[in-house]
């Protein structure tokens, strides 16, 4: 590799997405004091880019703009350029996108924001590309202009700026009003369905044309409102719609068939051809997910989809120590000489290839078929590439296939003569041979971030999935990688979680010079990880550190006035607004997750004033919830856990007993969406115990492991028979 000839200050930060910046001719700063002091001393605008390490326009933006070296100059004689990470730093991220989103309608990624020397926005956009075009100015002209409107008309725009931060605090608050209590549930989640039914794709499942987002937020959703349906014909199309949205996106391009896992989104209705990046968040909610469908349907299908996407994570976005990695890139170079990247590369295939893979004869199939005809059949695969040209405007994909199932086994095996059978094991080997060729190729570039947040979303994959499909493995994985956060992502003297941490040299773990702290959303996913790893593991260390958390929580982020919790905390003076996110969109809003946090708190300590926080959460929403709840089917979904009351399932037994195993069991298997368990274990100086009095009167009947029911500390009559206990989870 030859020298670089620039390097500027990202050179020292610790995100992968900072340092691809670092050899920009652009003078990058970070986010932080010395940029802010320069633009005040030289009295200088501010250019803020703000990106993340796998976004495809990202790339596009960098290569046309930040790496040429006229526009670099006009950037760094005229700006101050910060780069941001929104990965690292999503607090800053969402001041400047509400801007964004308020002043252009739109918003998204590269976000690119011109600020006062005081941070204040008053001119943004999304991606530039470098030069004018027919129908967009350039971004070369851009910069220009703005140049000269602050050297003739600095005060009109220093008073602008002042102008439209008042609007954006006005428009972004979420408060409650006067003495409002949580909406009705009922309503909130009938109109919550009826909103996602007539958005829903009968033929391909998803809730838009395209482009299609897999949307984990609705699934859960529809499961909890046919939990609390199921008799009628709302409830079996609630289960209908996520069921066949499920099945559809497993079978889909989406989907990577061969080396496991779910991309990002799909930009057809079909699910079919995706962007490719592959992220975290995503994989830890639909492993959730995909255990739920299990749990409900029974049907192994979506158990394997879960396996699958376990598989992929702990392969390929595990980091030794425990932590789990963010995202896997789009791009990367098609042959290991290839001098650019491009979209997918490491994911399609050519059919020629794919023949030269498979070319053995298939015994007892019609005469001259081989294994590449029948893999091919199967997945969708073209001698011209199966990609509409529609969908490849750069022509990236132009002869390649992108695999998707298009025929059920039986067809396919028809199709050909054979035994339906023994189609299974073909495909495999046809997998299982692209695979190891796909090896060879150049990987795409790995974000070796490891953010709190999406760590406990991931945990919480795999702790649901180790107790619905009675994985052991999983649930070791999921306490590794927990432990993993305690050692590297919190501070025990401060009992505060920090953000992120970093894959260093020779494999270590690293930590910035001045670390990250933690944000609303980091708290709210660890401690839903926490509670989703005491129920698959029953080790009360997990719930005694989630309820300590829970404690930190409120101090930073909990609003006395307006109820609900902030996304930041107060004390940073170069965050302009302190924002309450109000979508759940590709994660649930931190909001959202925790009034269900909220509310198991409360019943595996008894501090009743978590619920009554809930209940304020709700009222603080309360407009939102009832006029367009499908911009927060997560928080609509809680309404319902708020309004029926937790049932506690309490399992009084030995943990070591086959009978009470037997008894877990059960509650595992069964999808119940209010219900939290407990392991009374009879050890009355252990922590629940103490937080929890009421478990000292209940006790084995006959000596054998007893399951009780208990809502408000009141308990139901004991059983102690799986099949009683399976009556009454499910009524």
């Amino acid at each position: 590799p030859s020298v670089p000839r620039h390097t500027n200050r990202l050179i020292n930060e610790k995100s992968p997405y900072l340092l691809q910046h670092a050899h920009n001719p652009v003078d990058w700063y970070p986010w932080g004091q010395e940029a802010f002091d320069k633009a005040k001393k030289e009295n200088k605008l501010i250019f803020l880019s703000v990106g993340y390490s796998t976004c495809h326009w990202c790339h596009v933006m960098e290569e046309e703009s930040f790496k040429n070296k006229e526009i670099g100059e006009i950037m760094n004689k005229n700006f101050v350029c910060i780069k941001v990470d929104r990965e690292e730093r999503p607090d800053v991220d969402k001041v400047y996108m509400t801007f964004v989103q308020a002043t252009s309608g739109g918003g998204g990624w590269p976000m690119s924001v011109w600020l006062t020397p005081d941070l204040k926005p008053f001119v943004g956009g999304t991606y530039f590309p470098p030069e004018d075009g027919v129908h967009r100015v350039g971004f070369r002209t851009v910069l220009l202009r703005i140049a000269e409107q602050w050297k003739e008309n600095k005060d009109a725009l220093l008073e602008n700026s002042q102008k439209i931060l008042e609007a954006l605090l006005h428009r972004s608050e979420v408060r409650v009003r006067g003495q409002e209590s949580p909406p009705p549930s009922e309503q909130v989640m009938a109109t919550c369905f009826q909103q996602l039914s007539s958005s829903y794709d009968e033929d391909y499942g998803g809730f838009s044309e395209s482009p299609k987002f897999p949307t984990p937020v609705n699934l859960n959703f529809l499961f909890t409102y046919w939990a609390l349906h199921r008799t009628t014909p709302e409830g079996a199309r609630a289960l209908q719609m996520a069921l066949h949205t499920l099945k559809m996106m497993a079978h889909g391009g989406i989907h990577d068939h061969i080396g496991q896992g779910f991309h990002r989104y799909s930009t057809d209705q079909h699910w079919h051809v995706p962007h490719f990046e592959k992220m975290l968040y995503d994989q830890g909610q639909l492993a959730a997910t995909y255990s739920r469908a299990f749990q409900i349907s029974g049907d192994e299908f979506f158990a394997d989809v879960a396996r699958d996407i376990l598989l992929y994570v702990s392969r390929d976005l595990s980091d030794q120590a425990g932590g789990f990695y963010s995202a896997e890139d789009a791009d990367s170079y098609p042959t290991t000489t290839s001098v650019e990247k491009r979209e997918g590369a490491f994911c399609v295939w050519e059919a020629e290839e794919i023949r030269a893979l498979l070319p053995d004869p298939v015994e007892g199939a019609t005469e001259g078929t081989t294994l590449g005809d029948v893999f091919m059949h199967h997945y969708g695969v073209k001698e011209t590439g199966n990609v509409s040209p529609m969908k490849d405007p750069h022509q990236e994909l132009k002869g390649k296939n992108v695999l998707i199932v298009r025929c059920s086994p039986e067809l396919t095996a028809a199709r050909f003569g054979l035994e339906p059978g023994r189609l299974g094991a073909l495909l495999r080997e046809g997998r299982q041979r692209l695979a190891a060729a796909r090896v060879q190729r150049p990987r795409p570039h790995l974000d070796t971030k490891m953010l709190a947040a999406w760590n406990g979303l991931m945990i919480s994959g795999f702790a649901q999935a180790g107790a619905a499909l009675a994985e052991q493995q999983y649930v070791s994985r999921a306490v590794q990688a927990a432990a993993f956060l305690r050692r590297h992502l919190f501070d025990p003297a401060s009992g505060r979680l920090l953000r992120s941490c970093y894959r260093g040299r020779a494999d270590t773990v690293e930590q910035s010079a001045v670390p990250i702290q933690g944000f609303l959303e980091d708290y709210v996913f660890v401690i839903q990880a926490l509670f989703d790893l005491y129920e698959a593991s029953l080790e009360q260390g997990w719930l005694e550190w989630a309820l300590q958390l829970q404690h930190t929580q409120d101090k930073l982020f909990w609003d006395p006035k307006g109820f609900a919790y902030f996304s930041s905390e107060a004390g940073d003076s170069s965050l302009l607004l302190r924002l309450k996110d109000d979508q759940d969109g590709a994660e649930p809003a931190a909001n959202s997750v925790t009034v269900t946090n909220l509310l198991r708190a409360a019943c595996y300590s008894g501090h009743m004033e978590w619920v009554e926080k809930a209940g304020q959460i709700l009222a603080a929403f309360s407009e939102r919830l009832q006029k367009i709840p499908i911009a927060l089917p997560e928080m609509a979904r809680a309404t319902a856990v708020f309004h029926h009351t937790l049932k506690q399932v309490v399992i009084c037994g030995d943990p070591q007993g086959e009978d009470t195993k037997e008894m877990l069991r059960c509650v595992h298997s069964v999808f119940s969406p209010n219900k939290v368990l407990v392991l009374a274990d009879g050890d009355s100086a252990g922590f629940l115990y103490r937080q929890l009095p009421f478990l000292a009167s209940l006790e084995r009947k006959d000596g054998k492991a007893t399951a009780y029911l208990c809502s408000n500390f009141a308990c139901s009559l004991p059983v102690t028979s799986p099949q009683e206990l399976r009556g009454m989870l499910c009524p």
